[in-house]
């Protein structure tokens, strides 16, 4: 295969372990630890990089303290002659965390970059430097793309277990050194508290590093904006940002189980008290911007949204859908209009807009929630179901019919190269869809990918709905509900495209990055 070998990448981050040595995880039970203030601005959580282009980046970090925003960056690691960005002034509006957009980097190249913090009196105490790299997305064709995507960390209490080492998934994910990685949601379980120790099945004990913003479900901006910081106590996860660009999408998780706007919770439910949802979502969503590189939703920028489409050079375009922000209540989602769907109709016209527009080989949908998996909303009581499958397997009802209509489209206009990637049930598995197993026969035949959890409890395969005729190919999945990551069942996905031939290899992992599954799709190719 033709993807290009860069190696020496790693050594970069030799600087960023350095600096946020104040919270590398402790080797006995207990509490987050605490930082040694020493006089000048840390960057202990580490940097991230998001929205590359193809000569431009977005580079993340957040301060312990107020704190002016500086980049450096070089095309080696020695930072002989940088080249230096001013960034924003970090403050408490936005937890002392921002970002910096780097413009005019050269295509497909290895850009090297270290952030300093300065003190906004004196600009001359500044504190240490903390390193990162990322390759700006290549506009050569033979170069080729490889990115891994996944989702679902720290659920069902299972946090970072210093016994394990924490969330060691994302060091076998780095060693595949990828283009960037694509988050598929539920980066936070901002419902789940995590307590500092769990019971295990055979007896034993899981153990939990905590913190305070953990300690229940989240309502505030505050305990939001913790959740995230959670996450990052992790060395393994910091490493990972430091080396590879993400693109990050959102599911429920971020706000609440299985959410939808306008939903009020039941009085019965005593752990929250802020009982509408939008107003959770509204604070859930400004954490959200604030802790990763997104330049659709950070303040002042246009967008303000989630979905995007981010493109990846000749071979590969990545629509990233919101399957939350607009979509109509669960429910038993039986239907036969639904102009509302789990889109909304101005997103749907948007991905037929641009996948119309696409000229890419390839063109990847990110989507938080499975098609064909039947997803049930058992916090309702009732038979609501929280995705698109229903489990009848007849014709499209409810929030099929938009995902039909899109079938549709998609067939009609002859664009060829899509396939979808989602995370979200817990288990790993590759579904193919065919009109000629549908009760919907409109479409032409695609693939669905599965994958995560990264560290959060594994549960069995889903049931298949077969209105779009899916066939599961592959699946690995416990027979039990809510496994540990330590009965393993933690997973990620690979995707592989070759400049030369433009065969794209989807291949589905484990946690230690064995290859569970493989397969080659042609491009342009239909009915594969």
């Amino acid at each position: 295969m033709s993807h290009r070998p860069l190696p020496g990448r790693r050594s970069v981050l030799r600087g960023s372990l350095a600096a946020s040595a104040a919270l590398t995880l402790p080797v006995g039970l207990g509490a987050a630890p605490a930082f040694a203030r020493s006089g000048r601005p840390e960057a202990g959580w580490g940097v991230q990089t998001g929205d590359v282009t193809a000569d431009s980046g977005l580079v993340w970090v957040r301060s312990d303290r107020p704190a002016r925003m500086i980049v450096e960056t070089s095309a080696t690691e020695s930072f002989r002659n940088p080249r230096r960005w001013h960034g924003p002034l970090l403050g408490a509006g936005t937890d002392f965390t921002g970002t910096t957009r780097l413009h005019g980097l050269p295509s497909g190249e290895q850009i090297h970059y270290r952030v300093l913090l300065a003190d906004p009196d004196d600009p001359r105490r500044t504190g240490e430097p903390v390193t990162g790299t990322f390759r700006t997305v290549s506009r050569r064709r033979r170069d080729g793309v490889r990115f891994l995507w996944s989702g679902d960390l720290a659920g069902q209490g299972w946090g970072i277990n210093p016994d394990l080492g924490g969330y060691r998934i994302y060091d076998a994910m780095a060693k595949l050194d990828p283009d960037f990685f694509l988050c598929s949601g539920d980066n936070i379980y901002a419902d789940g508290p995590i307590t500092a120790t769990q019971a295990l099945p055979d007896g034993g004990t899981w153990r939990n590093i905590t913190t305070e913003e953990k300690s229940k479900v989240a309502e505030t901006l505050a305990e939001y904006r913790g959740n995230f910081r959670y996450n990052l106590l992790d060395t393994h996860l910091r490493r990972f940002n430091a080396q590879v660009p993400s693109i990050v999408q959102w599911d429920d998780h971020e706000v609440r189980n299985n959410w939808y706007p306008g939903e009020v919770i039941a009085s019965t439910d005593t752990r929250y008290t802020e009982k509408s949802v939008d107003v959770l979502a509204a604070r859930a969503r400004r954490a959200f911007s604030e802790y990763f590189p997104l330049s659709t939703l950070r303040p002042g920028a246009k967008e303000g949204r989630v979905y995007r489409v981010l493109h990846q050079g000749p071979l590969l375009d990545v629509f990233v859908l919101d399957m939350r922000t607009y979509r109509n209540a669960n429910s038993p989602d039986d239907q036969t209009t639904d102009p509302q769907g789990i889109l909304g109709r101005e997103q749907l016209e948007w991905l037929k807009r641009e996948l119309a527009r696409s000229r890419a080989v390839w063109k990847v949908i990110a989507a938080d929630m499975p098609l064909g998996l039947v997803v049930p909303d058992p916090m309702e009581g009732k038979p609501n179901f929280e995705a698109v499958a229903q489990g009848d397997p007849g014709v499209p009802l409810g929030r099929e019919l938009q995902i039909a209509e899109l079938l549709r489209f998609v067939k009609h206009r002859r664009i060829t190269g899509t396939l979808w990637l989602t995370a979200d049930v817990h288990h790993t598995s590759a579904q193919h869809y065919h009109p000629s197993r549908a009760a919907f026969t409109d479409f032409e035949p695609f693939w669905e990918f599965v994958s995560g959890p990264l560290n959060a409890g594994a549960f069995p395969a889903s049931a298949l709905d077969g209105t779009f005729g899916p066939e599961r190919v592959f699946v690995k999945a416990p027979t039990a509900s809510n496994v540990s990551p330590a009965g393993g069942y933690q997973f990620f996905g690979e995707v592989d495209i070759d400049g030369d031939s433009g065969e794209l290899t989807v291949r589905l992992r484990e946690q230690d990055g064995t290859v569970l599954f493989t397969r080659t799709l042609q491009p342009g190719r239909v009915g594969q």
